[in-house]
Order: C-alpha cells, then structure tokens, then sequence
C-alpha cells in the first residue's frame, strides 16, 4: 500500500505541477476573453433562463430527459460536496488565506469552461440504445474533432469513470464517514450500510430520479448552508475586514508559521487554491456537461448560461461562505485541517449546533454528490462498454460507497486528486480546439436574441 501511495503522490506532483495549472487558467481566460466576457456579465440572464427552466419536462420546448433545471440541480449536486466543506479548509489550512483568493480567480475563468462545455454537450449529443440523450466530452471530441481523435474522447472517458470513484464516491463517503464518527458517534460502517442503501434506491430511477431528488435537496441544502455561514459571519463581523486583508495580501506574498499553522509560500496558495477550486466546481474536469447533455432544450447556447451558474454557486457563494466563516473564526491557526477545521469554526462562533450544522451539511452534501457523480460514471462507461455495462457500474459504484468509508482520509484525497487532472487534460484540449463553435454558435445566439428585443 506504502508503494501506491508513492507512486501516486509522485503521478500527482506531476499532473498538477506548472503545466496543469497554466491550461486550466490559460484555456479559462481564453474561452472569457474569446467570448467577450459574457458569462460574467449575463449572469443576471443565467438565472432567469434557470427559473424559466422549474417547468416540467413535457413543458419545455426541445429534446431531452430532464429540464434545465434540474440539469443544472444534477450537477450541482455532483459539485457541491465536501469540496465546499473539507476542500476549502484544507486549501487554508496547507495554502494559507492567500489560496480563497486563486479558488475565486478559478471559478470567474471556470464560468466561461463551463459555459463552453455545457455547449458542446449539447450541440454533439446523440441518443443511444434505450433512447436517452447522451453527451460530454467524449462526444464532443468524437463528434466535434473527427473520429482522428477517438483516442482522446476514449482517455477521458476512461479516466471519468475511474475519477467518479475518487471524487464522487470514496472521497464524499469517507468524509460523511468521519464527520459522523466524530460528532454524532455512528460507527463508520453503519455510515456505509446507510449511504449505500439511499444510494441503491435513486440509482434504480437512472437520469430522471436523480434530476428529481437533486432538484429538491439542492436548492435546500445550499440555502441552509449559506443561511448557517451568515449567522456566524453577522457574529463575527469585525473581523471579516482583517480577514479579506489577510486574502488579498497572501495570494502574492508568503504567510508565515502562527500556532498550528505550518506557514506557506505564494505557490502553495496558487497550487491549492487552483486544485481545491477545480475539486469543488469541477470546471475544466468535462463531468458537468455529461449532465447538461440530458436537458430538454432545442438551443446549445441558453444550457450553457445555465450550466455557468453552477461555477457561480458553487464556488463565488458557498465555498467563499465557509472560507470566510473558517478564516474569522480564527480556526485555521489552530492546527486543524479538512472537515474539522470547519466544525471548528462554526463551533467558535455557534457553541452548541457549529459542529452539527457542519456533520448534517457534509452528509447531505456527499450524498447528493455521490448520486450526481454516479451518472458521469455510468455514462462514461457506456462509452466505453456499451449500455450492457449500465448495471454491473451501478452495483460496482454503491459498493465503492461502502469502500470508501473505511480508506484513510489523505489517500483518498490524494487519488481523487490525480484523477481529476487526468480527466481534466483532454477535455481542456478539447475545449481549446472547439472553441471556434462555442464562439459561433454564442455569436449567433446574441445576435437572434438582440433582434428579438
């Protein structure tokens, strides 16, 4: 096991070194730049289109299973997990404040990804052997690039299916695992039989259930999580000055040692701040457009203003909410790291439920990330295997769920971490050399809906 661990932290200093860092941003600013900054300033556009898209399939104009809305909700609920909760404490704890800066810079680059993705996804989807939409980057490298480039479309289909087991499986169980333990006494394989049990019985409903579920515990929980995150900011008020400060200051000058803290240097904030942001808004990773593939909708550009909130959410809301709870509280000096560094905080701040907002937060969280996450995978081995492998991935996935719940912490991290770089490789390639259909197709879209005003 030693020897695995080795050579996978090796692997992972490699694919997340420089290069890694430089497409993701590098491919972000290009996509921003070459669309004239449009995901950032229709934003307000996004959401109306989201709200616009609460109707029921059968009511919305255009082919697909579910509607945009809870296309959108399916990947959240696929990027809003413990990347929000354990991923920003441990970007602070090993990076210093300075990383909550470059997991912002990530997210405003990501909405242009995203946006493109969910484009493409939708412009090269096709319908497979059960009759069900299906799309992402293995599609749209296939379809968009030429058959020249299968080799392409197949590395990231079968590193999706391997991250899926990382990111969104053993990673979300095992930190609903430990949390668990922690703060409520259940015993870890108890956690398992649990999740595994709720698991099995929305993967049965495939695409749709999932969609259905996701659009009711999503809007939720993010709710509840951000409301919790404002109670401990209203209390913590004072200090939310100094603590943008110590954000801004940090993200281009090193941090010194204080009480817990080890001290960092400015690449270990870029580095983690990168990392943790792609971990938790999967921008760049191609797994959200697997989801956006399957909305009912007749125009490729309008899912992908919806598909660009999700960065928006996921990251610009929630994750700067427990940052900024994490670096008020203090917390972060004292040694803490991942999930428990933010049950610290909140428990500085909420004594008697801090603790337990973040415990049931986590578990939600993971749960629905583990649902979102199963789609991806399954799709992805679709592609490689055929429909036929739909059932043996689903009794494979709820098995990790229980795997994951008793694998250590740091290994678990460290796998899903290199696997979302593996994956993120030829879907950022893709993107680059698709990216004159994005423009077009964005172009034409603005130019219909300016005549149309």
């Amino acid at each position: 096991m030693e020897m695995i661990h080795e050579l996978i932290s090796s692997l992972n200093g490699i694919v997340w070194g420089p290069v890694m860092l430089v497409l993701i941003l590098g491919v972000g600013l290009y996509l921003q730049a070459g669309l004239k900054v449009m995901p950032i300033r229709y934003v307000g556009r996004g959401f109306r289109l989201l709200f616009q898209g609460r109707k029921t399939s059968s009511d919305v104009e255009g082919e697909g299973e579910v509607t945009p809305f809870n296309a959108l909700m399916t990947a959240l609920s696929a990027t809003v997990g413990t990347g929000n909760i354990a991923g920003v404490a441990t970007a602070v704890f090993i990076g210093g404040p300075g990383a909550l800066f470059w997991m912002w810079c990530t997210a405003l680059v990501g909405m242009a990804t995203k946006f493109a993705e969910a484009v493409l996804a939708v412009r090269y989807r096709e319908v497979d052997e059960l009759g069900n939409h299906v799309g992402g980057p293995m599609y749209y490298i296939r379809n968009g690039l030429g058959s020249n480039w299968g080799w392409l479309a197949f590395l990231f289909a079968l590193f999706g299916m391997l991250a899926g087991f990382g990111i969104g499986n053993t990673v979300q169980s095992n930190s609903v695992s430990q949390v668990l333990e922690t703060t409520f006494g259940v015993p870890a394989f108890a956690t398992g039989l649990i999740l595994m049990g709720l698991t099995a019985a929305v993967l049965l409903g495939g695409i749709k259930r999932i969609g259905a579920v996701a659009g009711k515990l999503v809007p939720l929980m993010a709710i509840g999580y951000i409301g919790a995150a404002l109670i401990v900011l209203v209390i913590n008020a004072d200090k939310i000055g100094p603590a943008l400060g110590l954000v801004f200051t940090h993200a281009f000058s090193p941090i010194a040692a204080e009480g817990g803290f080890a001290g960092a240097a400015v690449w270990a904030a870029i580095r983690y701040g990168v990392a943790r942001g792609i971990f938790s808004n999967e921008a760049g990773l191609g797994s959200a457009p697997i989801a956006h593939a399957a909305a009912r909708t007749k125009d490729p550009v309008k899912q992908g203003m919806v598909a660009m909130l999700g960065t928006f959410i996921d990251t610009i809301m929630i994750c700067t909410m427990t940052g900024l709870v994490i670096l008020t509280s203090g917390a972060w000096t004292g040694g803490e790291n991942g999930a428990a560094l933010t049950s610290a905080a909140f428990a500085s701040a909420l004594p008697t439920v801090g603790a337990q907002i973040v415990a049931v937060a986590l578990a939600v969280f993971a749960f629905t990330t583990i649902l979102g996450w199963s789609f991806y995978g399954e799709k992805c081995a679709e592609y490689l295997f055929g429909v036929k492998a739909i059932v043996p991935f689903r009794i494979l996935w709820i098995l990790g769920v229980m795997v994951g719940t008793l694998v250590k912490l740091d290994f678990a991290w460290l796998l899903a971490d290199t696997l979302n770089a593996l994956m993120a490789i030829p879907n950022l390639l893709a993107l680059a050399l698709l990216s004159p259909v994005v423009f077009k197709l964005t172009r034409e879209y603005l130019a219909r809906a300016d005549a149309d005003a």
